[in-house]
């Protein structure tokens, strides 16, 4: 009689396990339909633009333009090569949808308030977020830059850690993109940080897309790749470690520095769009170089110019300091004041300096 009894409360267990799957999947699914029907709606809209048409908004959807937004923020060059389109319809295509989102003056009122859809992202240290504002900006560029172990591809980890956090813990609850262009690339540390966190190291590391860029063109197409995935996996944070040392590898000697600041600028504008676009945070470490000519002060200087310079929303400078402490320096921001402050890289992660 009790085998019978557990007999069958395992088969009701067993159905109701399998009942939540089914009904997991239905959510899925019901997910999945509800961006289609989304993206159907945007595409219909699209294809009733001036000089568009099924055909061409087929086209441009194929291309990852499917949204307006994404057709009001692209370049006529960048537009018209990836669709396939002449120049001028591909400009005529942008204009219609900026007139269609009415992208024009506004007050500034309307400014602050998309303001307010803004989200940060912790770096896992007090000291460091109350530099930043708060913890790093969407639809903005942040940039770290400092020597070799000074702590930016751990600040890069912990970032692709934190993400997933929910928003009351200082996190998106969003995934990763991860571009390393350097092979700096942990698993080990993601686990190690997600651990620190009482996530699932497993899960965490699910929620974390790695490319590997082996030049610059390539950079440049995992930059267009990731749209995709943007759009598909609720991403809300994208990470290059590092932004230039592709493009320092392919463009050697001053005769060909022009070409390689005009290729940066495209990419630094396309990452730009992508924050706007999608509200994500972009997180790019940056490699410093030597200043012979500087006699007074630290000598080093971030690659990139004044390129890098102007499209950066945020500049940090870091620098190591004894033992796991790091030092921080913000440079450069629309908003914030210069400071400095102190924060450390242990096993768990960036964290507060334990002296203060």
């Amino acid at each position: 009689m009790g085998r019978e009894k557990h007999e069958k409360g395992a088969d009701r267990e067993s159905e109701s396990s399998e009942k939540g799957n089914e009904n997991r999947i239905t959510k899925d699914e019901l997910v999945e339909k509800a961006i289609e029907k989304l993206e159907k709606e945007e595409i219909d809209e699209i294809a009733k633009l001036p000089g568009v048409g099924e055909k061409t908004a087929e086209k441009l959807k194929n291309s990852g333009y499917v949204d307006m937004m994404a057709l009001a923020a692209a370049g006529i060059n960048e537009l018209a090569d990836a669709a396939s389109l002449g120049s001028e319809t591909a400009a005529k295509i942008i204009e219609a949808a900026r007139r269609k989102l009415k992208m024009g003056f506004e007050p500034a009122s309307e400014v602050l308030k998309r303001r307010q859809k803004i989200g940060k992202i912790t770096t896992g240290s007090k000291n460091l977020d109350a530099l930043l504002g708060g913890g790093v900006e969407s639809q903005a560029i942040t940039e770290f830059h400092g020597a070799f172990g000074s702590g930016k591809s751990q600040l890069a980890h912990q970032l692709a850690v934190n993400v997933q956090l929910p928003l009351e813990q200082g996190g998106q609850a969003g995934k990763a993109v991860f571009i390393d262009t350097e092979q700096t690339f942990r698993p080990e540390r993601i686990m190690d940080m997600a651990k620190a966190l009482g996530l699932d190291p497993q899960e965490a590391l699910e929620n974390v897309f790695v490319a590997r860029a082996y030049n610059s063109d390539h950079q440049m197409l995992l930059i267009e790749k990731a749209e995709e995935i943007i759009r598909n996996n609720n991403v809300k944070l994208i990470v290059i470690d590092s932004l230039t040392s592709t493009f320092r590898s392919d463009y050697t000697g001053r005769g060909t520095l022009a070409d390689r600041q005009q290729k940066l600028n495209r990419h630094l504008h396309r990452l730009q769009r992508l924050a706007d676009v999608h509200n994500i945070v972009v997180y790019v470490t940056n490699q410093v170089m030597s200043r012979p000519d500087i006699l007074f002060g630290d000598p080093t200087a971030p690659i990139g110019g004044h390129i890098v310079g102007h499209q950066a929303t945020y500049r940090v400078y870091l620098r190591k300091s004894k033992g796991e402490k790091r030092i921080a320096k913000l440079i450069d921001s629309p908003n914030l004041p210069e400071g400095e402050t102190i924060f450390r890289v242990s096993l768990e992660g960036v964290r507060d300096s334990e002296e203060e």
